[in-house]
Parts: structure tokens; sequence; C-alpha cells
């Protein structure tokens, strides 16, 4: 299985000659080849994450892909193929498993409603939280998406998350609220967090891919 990063918290998997794409959003740059595509993972509403520009160029490639979302993205997405998922749900698009986590995004701050927000276990290997620190519990994190900036987000809390869930690998996303060098000491820090249970940690940048 191969993993690509893409600007922000974008992310591209590939197995088997399909793709599964997680959470096309506004700070992610336009994406090609996509005639192999097999399903969309959305976690939650906001535009960071996903928006109609972006699902467009999606469908113009691939009219009839599903969209695993939540019931709040599903709403404004009435008029294609969605299927609302929540923590506990596990189901299948081609060859990827998928199995949901969480339910609710972080808090930015008390005036701001909550929303939900799920993260997704692809294929039991890769592990990415959305907007959120949700642990998937009982389950053995091969490859661990881990938030690097955010509103919501504190550095200490992303090491936490690492240091409990304890991959035998790990790479930063969501990161393009941050400047170059504050980037550089998130990921320093992170770096740290992930050797801390025995894993390996990736910096890659927009376009650089693993294999799992």
């Amino acid at each position: 299985m191969r993993i690509t990063k893409h600007e922000h918290a974008a992310l591209r998997v590939e197995a088997e000659g399909r793709t599964l794409l997680i959470d096309p959003g506004s700070f992610t740059s336009v994406l090609d080849d996509l005639h192999a595509l097999e399903a969309v993972v959305i976690t939650h509403e906001h535009a960071d994450h996903w928006t109609p520009e972006q699902l467009d160029r999606i469908f113009a490639a691939a009219p009839s892909v599903p969209i695993f979302t939540t019931a709040a993205v599903a709403s404004a997405l009435h008029d294609r193929e969605t299927v609302v998922v929540s923590p506990g749900d596990e189901t299948t698009a081609g060859p990827f498993s998928l199995r949901f986590f969480g339910g609710r995004h972080e808090e930015i701050h008390s005036s701001l409603p909550a929303i939900d927000n799920v993260g997704v276990l692809v294929n039991d290997e890769l592990y990415y939280p959305g907007d959120s620190y949700a642990i998937p519990e009982g389950v053995e994190v091969g490859t661990l998406a881990v938030p690097v900036g955010a509103p919501w987000l504190r550095l200490g809390d992303a090491m936490d998350f690492l240091l409990a869930v304890e991959p035998r690998r790990a790479f930063g996303t969501h990161d393009m609220t941050l400047s170059v060098v504050g980037r550089a000491g998130h990921l320093a820090r992170l770096k740290w967090a992930t050797e801390q249970g025995g894993g390996t940690f990736n910096a890659l940048e927009p376009g650089d891919s693993i294999d799992v």
C-alpha cells in the first residue's frame, strides 16, 4: 500500500491499482490521476478538509465514486452518493477496508459549536484521526498521520497522542497553517515522540510517498 501526502490534510492511498482519497480541502492543490478512484473519505465539514470545487473535479473524473463522511457533509452533498459513517462502523471500498473512530472535532473555542469528526483506519494499517486525538482503542497502528498545526492544536497534546498510540511509523499532516520554521520545530518534537515508542518518523513534503 502506498500513501502519498498532499498539501495540508489530503492523503492519497493506493492499493491493487485503486485509489482512496482522504480530505481534499481548500489548502490542497488540484488533484489529478483520478481514473482509478475507488472512494473518498471526508472526516468532517470544515473547508480545509473538503470543498465543492475539489469534489466537482473528483466527480468529473469518477462520477459515481462514493463519499464516506459525517451527516453534516452528506447533507451538503444531497445529490451525490454518500455513506454516513459513525465511530464503530466498518466497511469496504474495493481493496480498502475502512474502520471509523472518534466522533468529535477537538474544541477550537467554547464560543464555537462542536461538530462531528471521524478518524479512519485504512486496511488495519494507516490511521488518520481527522481533527481529533481520538485513539483507535484495541488497534496496533502501523502508520499514523498525525496533525501538526491547527487553531485547535497544542503541540504537547499532539506529542501525547503519539506517545499513546505508539505507531511503528508516523508522518505529519494538517500543517499548512504553520510557517516553514514553525512546521520544522513541530516535526522535530513529533519525531521525538514517535521514537519513544520505537517508531520511525517520516518528514514528508507534499507529493512524497511511503510504501507500507
